[in-house]
């Protein structure tokens, strides 16, 4: 912005700004036409500038020199946003890029490694997931839609993050296929209807759906150090945990035929794409004992023993 009017003699030259800031003349007269910095015009038409000018144009060059643009820069001129504020938003805006980029590079590294007739699925595989945060929104969407009883968004939320693996800030080229497959398992609509038609049955039949995870989640809990050790599932106190919480939410007792009725109940989360599913969840995230694999465990647990008993 400029005006003409009387001028002080304290006022600065375009060059001598120049001169104490650092900057060519012309990104100067460039902050100037941007309104990055205000001029005054003296009687024979030549831009002139306050002492102020000096430690303004300080603070744009050093901000520009860690990379933040002209907008992010002007509010923080005119205190939208503090320094460090400004200064956070452009790291984690570096921070989506950077995972971007290792996506992309692990990515690049799985094609690269993979063989001549297995290379086309691949390609395939990798550009529909695009990159990781598009994964994991579309996993995040997939499961908010499979779950058809309201629940609250705290244990919504809670089944998301162990459903849906965060992902990795630099991932191994293993990690971004399980990923990928993930992503594809979510588009298969015939396992969507099958998740969804167990979930309008157990509504039916549950009375207490948040008592219901709640339970669940305790027993997942204590089978994932059978997980980790890789103990093939077995009865114990983990399963005796799962299936009161099902009969709890039932309205009904632990007994032989409440267990063999709940087998049925559960058959869906031991369907051979769950079970990869939570394997590809286990890959992805590079934890072996995930929630979702003691679910798996504890489900195999009751049909061992429903079997065994019969």
């Amino acid at each position: 912005m400029e005006v003409q009017v009387p001028l002080p003699d304290e006022t600065l030259g375009i060059g001598e700004l120049a001169r104490l800031t650092g900057l060519p003349v012309r990104t100067v007269r460039f902050y100037c036409d941007e309104g990055i910095v205000d001029s005054l015009r003296s009687t024979g038409g030549h831009r002139r500038f306050d002492r102020a000018a000096v430690e303004r144009l300080a603070l744009v060059r050093r901000l520009r020199g860690l990379g933040l643009g002209l907008p992010s820069i002007r509010r923080v001129l005119v205190g939208e946003h503090t320094v460090s504020e400004a200064v956070a938003a452009e790291r984690a805006a570096l921070d989506v890029q950077l995972a971007d980029l290792a996506w992309r590079r692990a990515s690049l590294r799985a094609v690269e490694e993979t063989g001549p007739a297995e290379r086309a699925v691949r390609l395939d595989l990798l550009a529909a997931a695009q990159n990781g945060r598009a994964a994991h929104d579309a996993l995040t969407d997939f499961w908010r839609r499979a779950l058809t009883t309201p629940v609250s968004e705290a244990m919504l939320a809670a089944f998301v993050t162990a459903a849906v693996p965060e992902p990795p800030a630099d991932p191994s080229p293993a990690q971004v296929v399980a990923y990928a497959e993930l992503f594809a398992l979510a588009g298969d609509r015939e396992l969507a209807r099958l998740l969804l038609a167990m979930g309008r049955a157990n509504a039916e039949l549950v009375a207490d759906e948040i008592g219901l995870l709640a339970g669940i989640g305790e027993a997942c809990a204590l089978a994932r150090p059978m997980v980790g050790t890789g103990e093939p599932p077995r009865e114990g106190p983990e399963l005796d945990r799962f299936v009161t919480a099902h009969a709890e939410a039932r309205g009904g007792t632990d007994t032989p035929p409440f267990r063999r009725g709940l087998l049925a109940h559960v058959a869906a989360d031991r369907d051979p794409r769950m079970r990869r599913y939570w394997r590809l969840v286990a890959e992805a995230g590079g934890d072996p004992a995930t929630p979702g694999a003691a679910h798996l465990w504890l489900t195999d647990a009751l049909a061992q023993a429903v079997g065994e008993r019969a």
